[in-house]
């Protein structure tokens, strides 16, 4: 039951009910990613959708995938017989607003000082 009620009302989860219905009325599968992202596009071909497979995060979508998406290609990587790059990773999750995201040295939330800085800054200080 509380799936049901999370796809009815939870949009920022990807595949609500009213997008379901838009792709079954306009929408025609063109493929799927390694991370399960199904990829969509409008009858007209002018319009193109992912439904995530999880949380709706955009960084989740593939290089590959990422420029059919803003329409660099109109091929997807399956037709085109896509090679990633020796310099591509695969896809890290974004940490921000989690306890693992990066605080670097000096971050209040990190607990530590600020370092101290070269050259002539003074910080300036109210009398």
């Amino acid at each position: 039951m509380k799936d049901f009620l999370i796809e009815i009302f939870a949009w920022w989860r990807g595949n609500t009910w009213g997008t379901r219905f838009w792709l079954w009325r306009h929408g025609s599968p063109v493929g799927t990613d390694e991370l399960g992202n199904r990829y969509f596009k409008s009858t007209d071909g002018k319009r193109r959708f992912v439904v995530y497979n999880g949380p709706a995060e955009a960084s989740a979508i593939p290089p590959a995938w990422h420029g059919w998406m803003h329409h660099r290609t109109d091929l997807t990587p399956d037709e085109e017989g896509y090679q990633p790059r020796r310099w591509q990773t695969g896809h890290q999750p974004n940490l921000t607003g989690t306890p693992y995201a990066y605080r670097p040295d000096g971050s209040l939330l990190n607990g530590g000082e600020r370092p101290k800085v070269s050259g002539d800054y003074e910080a300036w200080s109210p009398e």
